[in-house]
């Protein structure tokens, strides 16, 4: 049986195709909008099965651009609900494989099509050969914490209250903004508003694989460099002073997330 479908979104597709079945799923040959949009259905829901996919690995990378999808990604593969591999070899169409099912997406603008086949033995033939590429490849490597690590590890070595800022604000970021409030970025606001120490924020970091501590100094000067954070130091007992982040800018005093980061942005954007 032959059937075509057109949908709102990728997200569409799967309820049309997949949701509810508990069988592993192979998406062969995405575009980066349709990865992406794969990794946010998966973290949002449970009702879809697991997902195995075989990405050319340009595509890959683009996941990382964003730090919320790269670590709900993460957060999939820790579950066993993603399994990521390298495609070295292009594909006709983005394939979508189940037992019983060959889905072909095209996309058009915001809306996608789906050409989907139910007919066994076309299924066998289809899928065969692309599962046996699936296990052939190579796994991607994210290079990514799973945002549930992320936030463990700042509830406990930081504190659970800036783990809720941190939550909040990348939370509150609409997708234009990310470029701007990037994890460390972020990080360092809520450590700031938090008065946290500047070793403490970078270490846990680095130690998390976010970023390195270079990294975190670097965008820690562009914060004061901006006006939007200051430093003040603590004396230790041995050894140089630690610098304690505190806000600079009375304007994100007191601000909802949804505001702090749209004051954090215009702030830097000028």
């Amino acid at each position: 049986m032959v059937s075509n479908l057109v949908a709102a979104d990728v997200e569409a597709v799967l309820d049309a195709t997949v949701a509810g079945s508990t069988a592993e799923v192979l998406v062969v040959d995405p575009s980066a909008e349709t990865l992406v949009s794969l990794v946010e259905a998966a973290a949002d829901r449970t009702d879809l099965p697991p997902l195995s996919v075989l990405a050319d690995e340009a595509v890959s990378k683009t996941l990382a651009g964003t730090f919320s999808v790269a670590s709900r990604a993460a957060d999939l593969v820790e579950d066993g609900a993603l399994d990521l591999r390298v495609l070295d070899a292009s594909v006709d169409n983005t394939l979508l494989i189940s037992d019983e099912r060959v889905v072909a997406f095209v996309t058009a603008g915001e809306a996608v099509g789906a050409l989907s086949t139910t007919d066994e033995a076309f299924v066998d033939a289809v899928a065969e050969p692309h599962r046996d590429a699936f296990e052939a490849a190579s796994t991607y490597d994210l290079r990514t914490p799973s945002l549930r690590r992320v936030r463990e590890t700042l509830a406990d070595e930081i504190g659970p209250d800036v783990r809720d800022d941190f939550d909040a604000v990348l939370e509150a970021a609409v997708p234009d903004q990310t470029d701007v409030l990037d994890e460390v970025t972020v990080a360092l606001l809520v450590a700031a508003r938090n008065d946290v120490l500047l070793y403490d924020v970078s270490k846990w970091g680095e130690d998390v694989g976010i970023a390195s501590k270079a990294t975190f100094s670097r965008t820690k000067t562009r914060l004061e460099d901006a006006g939007l954070i200051d430093t003040e130091k603590v004396p230790i007992d041995v050894g140089r002073p630690r610098l304690r982040l505190t806000l600079g800018d009375d304007r994100l005093d007191g601000l909802e997330p949804a505001a702090f980061a749209a004051t954090a942005v215009d702030v830097l954007s000028q």
